[in-house]
């Protein structure tokens, strides 16, 4: 068994104490452009670039950010194809007339021309992670 001298249990101390001060990696939330896009809702658009993806020649994110017993605009016609993901929440899709309940981590596709809103039932702010492929 060793022992430890002051100066080896103070050098310990220090490593311990320096790794305790680094934080964890976080993710940017700067650099989008904010919309109000009705009552309780705002889009918050972060940049497009060209798509690798046959048949598209862009892609683009959003979050959509619904706050508590707000909507948005009643059949919305999809302009583009795209991903949506539910990042924080739970929202009602309505989607072409049929109602689904997406909860925290959930993944739809709509397409170009069908018809989609997003009531946020719940307490707590839902965000809509919405990725565009656009042609």
């Amino acid at each position: 068994m060793k022992t430890f001298d002051r100066r080896s249990v103070l050098k310990i101390g220090l490593a311990a104490a320096s790794l305790a001060a680094v934080r964890p990696a976080t993710s940017q939330t700067v650099g989008y452009k904010e919309t109000a896009r009705g009552p309780g809702v705002v889009q918050r658009a972060y940049g497009e670039t060209p798509a690798m993806i046959p048949g598209f020649k862009t892609v683009s994110l959003r979050d959509v950010v619904v706050q508590p017993g707000a909507k948005t605009k009643e059949n919305n016609v999809m302009r583009n194809a795209m991903v949506c993901h539910i990042t924080e929440g739970e929202l009602q899709v309505v989607q072409d007339g049929k109602t689904i309940t997406a909860r925290q981590n959930y993944v739809w596709t709509c397409n170009k021309g069908q018809t989609e809103h997003v009531i946020n039932n719940g307490n707590v702010v839902a965000i809509m992670r919405v990725t565009d492929l656009k042609a």
